[in-house]
């Protein structure tokens, strides 16, 4: 069973959509995950200088930044940590990314990965994978 939702900022989080909506649509989606239970977290190859804007920081349980730990995608050991972080096991994150690298990193760690080329790809990959729906 899926507990946490984690995905990727550049290009992922910062994805402002098809259709122009208020809020990037996956913002919206960690929103809709945390209030079904669901843990969220950023994993970002940003380095240690950068940190995710105020924004985020509500709707995350954790935010993995490789400048600050010293690994770096699709490296396993940050996708552990990351599960760590989390309290889950890797198998039940769901990670995202605009990188199939990282989301091959990902699935080599034991989490499910999802590669995002689109928002309405992505948002339609995990309303079926969590269960849930994520848009307004």
């Amino acid at each position: 069973m899926l507990k946490a939702l984690v995905l990727d900022y550049g290009g992922v989080l910062t994805d402002p959509g098809e259709d122009n909506p208020a809020e990037p649509p996956l913002l919206t989606a960690l929103r809709k995950a945390r209030q079904h239970g669901l843990k969220t977290a950023l994993l970002s190859n940003a380095d240690g200088w950068w940190q995710p804007p105020g924004a985020l920081t509500a709707v995350l349980d954790a935010a993995v930044i490789s400048g600050e730990v010293g690994l770096v995608k699709p490296d396993t050991e940050i996708y552990l940590l990351t599960a760590t972080r989390l309290n889950v096991k890797p198998e039940e994150c769901v990670f995202v990314d605009d990188l199939a690298v990282n989301v091959r990193g990902a699935a080599k760690a034991g989490m499910v990965g999802v590669h995002h080329r689109s928002t309405r790809s992505t948002l339609e990959e995990l309303e079926i994978l969590l269960a849930i729906a994520l848009r307004d």
